[in-house]
């Protein structure tokens, strides 16, 4: 996170911080509304405790600096219900109303979705048809002298002169002659051989292009042409003219290509997450900027299996009937898929209700099964390509909720669910989202038809949760003195292993410094030092003798091996610290396991520390040798953010065994006594 997005995030928190001294009864001394009275409601004894709005799990009863990131502290929220579960919230009707809190059933309804596309009008690849030379020559006259010439089926469009046609016609003329000859012949192989040789004589005159009229006419006339006649094979628009009057061709050689648009293909570019909604056949509707308020319709007959990595799009085609030639490839459209979804995101489309579909022709739908009239394939069910009729909605529909409901960061989403029996009562819930449709999403699992859920103010009720040190949004768990649930490494927790050679440890302990120097330049933002520190760190990696390993340890090494390669991969290979950052991330992620698994080498413990503000609220783990934080993925930005979630044992600790979590910052070194909670997010 950069320092200019990290100062709007820190105004946020103190702007959420007043507001929730506001909505649970903090007043100024001229406040004299219905917040006062709640505030005179309380002991005059209960003491006012102060907090850091950046890290809210700071809890002192005077004001002072935060002992994490030196911010002024700013007065909390005293007396705290303990009867309150640990992400409840009770808010009485004046702070509900003050806070502008609305609420939302979750139900159980189609949801529309219209996913929005843009694309291309090309030609229909199945449309289009070469003119091509079927016998060496010459081309004397070419009737389509220029492109964009329309053309039917059959029109002349080419004479050429070509000796080998002569010399074949010639052939069928002798052929003639001599079944003539041998009419009245009493030897029978005789005759049927001379018959056999006029019929392949005009097969081979078929074959080079001649039609059935061109080569009667030949035998009726008893005449030969040394020119050829090449007629169009399909109708349409010439859009390539490839050849010259006068000049000479080849077998093979493409003279004209010929289009036709009466039929055209629209190409769009749906994004990846609107594929769930996307189905072959499924209507598409789409207008041009040259005929503004006209809309158009095909359906889609293709979805291509491979995505783009660069735009993150899927290509879309879809057939579409052109018959007055107004799409024109290349026009430029945009397109709406308008979708009703139903659970497991079926289609529910009313038109295709009991219809039968051609596989490979979205266009052919018919009432029953069959073959396709276009290639012969037998039709099958609309059902089985994913849509399903609506008078299936009561038993199909999904269970969803508004879109504003959740808050969702990395990868949590959570819910304030009003309590049912108490309206002032609101619980935080970690749900699983499904995708998103339209204005609604769709809940996997989490939430139970009828009830009720914030779809206003609840970022008001995650912020007061913040500043009372709770789990909320941004820290789905908090972890108090003495508690565990920390955050494993890639794998989660394994057994370490105990019979780990010396001379391994040794090889350990300059892989595990290596990285250590890697984390200390980052954290002065020194980008190109914590590179050439990378390289150290492959070289020494590389240098791991795997021989020293047996049996299990052997073959996780070889998995560590390659993900710590991987993540030395994106460091090298950044262009930016931000980028370098990311790989440090990945990196850290394995480092936590080996040392787990392996043990560190060193004499000292290894900490892991946890920043959930990096990466935009991703989370981001590291592991260092002090308790004292030393970010390196915000730098000198917020150097002394961070949290110690775990400490990991030193060589003399039993090489690798993972001590408990301690919940503790250096042993109290960085302000760790004056703690009332640990373990929580900024």
């Amino acid at each position: 996170m950069t320092k200019r997005q990290y100062v709007p995030i820190m105004a946020v928190l103190i702007i959420a911080a007043f507001v929730f001294g506001r909505i649970t009864g903090g007043n100024g001394p001229h406040d004299h509304g219905q917040g006062s009275s709640e505030l005179a409601d309380r002991p005059a004894t209960e003491a006012v405790m102060w907090t850091c709005s950046m890290h809210p799990q700071i809890r002192q009863p005077k004001p002072g600096k935060c002992p994490l990131c030196g911010m002024d502290l700013i007065p909390g929220a005293g007396g705290e219900d303990s009867t309150l579960g640990a992400r409840v919230l009770k808010l009485s009707e004046s702070a509900r109303t003050l806070a502008d809190i609305q609420v939302a059933p979750v139900e159980r309804k189609a949801v529309n979705v219209d996913v929005r596309m843009v694309g291309k009008v090309e030609y229909d690849e199945t449309r289009l048809a070469y003119l091509s030379s079927r016998v060496p020559g010459r081309l004397d006259r070419l009737y389509v002298d220029y492109t964009g010439v329309p053309v039917k089926k059959g029109d002349h469009m080419v004479s050429i002169y070509s000796p080998e046609i002569l010399t074949a016609q010639e052939e069928l003329l002798q052929a003639v002659g001599a079944v003539s000859k041998l009419a009245r012949s009493n030897v029978d192989i005789v005759r049927a051989s001379a018959a056999a040789t006029v019929e392949a004589s005009r097969e081979k005159l078929r074959l080079w292009g001649l039609s059935d009229e061109q080569i009667t006419s030949i035998e009726l006339s008893g005449k030969t042409s040394d020119h050829i006649t090449i007629y169009a094979p399909i109708g349409g628009i010439v859009i390539q003219k490839n050849a010259l009057e006068g000049s000479y061709v080849e077998t093979g050689t493409k003279i004209y290509t010929i289009a036709d648009l009466a039929h055209v293909w629209v190409k769009l570019d749906a994004y990846e997450s609107d594929l769930p909604w996307l189905r072959y056949s499924q209507e598409v509707q789409f207008h041009t900027e040259s005929y503004p308020g006209e809309i158009f319709t095909g359906r889609i007959a293709f979805i291509d299996p491979i995505l783009n990595d660069k735009t993150r799009t899927v290509k879309v085609r879809v057939n579409v009937p052109n018959p007055n030639g107004k799409l024109k490839p290349n026009m430029f459209v945009r397109a709406v898929v308008q979708a009703a979804i139903g659970q497991g995101g079926n289609v529910i489309d009313a038109a295709l209700a009991g219809k039968w579909i051609g596989p490979m022709h979205p266009e052919i739908i018919k009432d029953g099964p069959g073959p396709c009239d276009l290639c012969g394939m037998p039709l099958v069910k609309a059902e089985s390509l994913g849509f399903v009729t609506p008078d299936r909605i009561p038993t199909i529909a999904p269970l969803v909720i508004p879109s504003s409901a959740p808050l969702i960061t990395g990868k949590n989403a959570v819910v304030y669910v009003q309590s049912p029996n108490d309206p002032s009562r609101f619980e935080g819930r970690i749900v699983a989202l499904g995708p998103r449709a339209g204005d609604y999403y769709i809940i996997e699992e989490g939430l139970s038809e009828g009830e009720r859920v914030v779809v206003n103010g609840n970022f008001k009720i995650d912020s007061a949760l913040q500043i009372q040190a709770k789990p909320s949004m941004m820290s789905p768990a908090v972890s108090r003195r003495g508690e565990g649930a920390l955050r494993e490494g890639r794998g989660g927790r394994a057994a370490a292993f105990t019979d780990i050679s010396d001379d391994f440890i040794r090889q350990l302990e300059a892989v595990v410094s290596a990285y250590l120097s890697i984390h200390g330049h980052l954290s002065k933002d020194n980008f190109n030092d914590a590179q050439e520190a990378t390289n150290v760190l492959l070289t020494k990696v590389e240098a791991i003798e795997m021989k020293t390993l047996s049996d299990q340890p052997h073959m996780a090494w070889m998995t560590v091996h390659s993900e710590l390669k991987r993540g030395v991969d994106l460091i090298l290979n950044a262009d930016t610290i931000e980028g370098g950052r990311m790989g440090f991330k990945e990196l850290s992620e394995t480092m936590s396991g080996v040392v787990r698994k392996f043990g560190n080498g060193l004499t000292d413990e290894i900490v892991q520390m946890k920043c959930p503000m990096a990466f935009n609220n991703a989370d981001g783990i590291w592991l260092q040798t002090s308790g004292v934080a030393e970010n390196p993925y915000l730098g000198s930005a917020m150097l002394r953010c961070g949290e110690l979630i775990e400490v990991l044992a030193s060589r003399s600790g039993g090489r690798g065994t993972p001590s408990e979590g301690r919940g503790t910052a250096d042993d109290g070194k960085n302000g760790g006594d004056e703690l009332e909670h640990e373990g929580s997010h900024h």
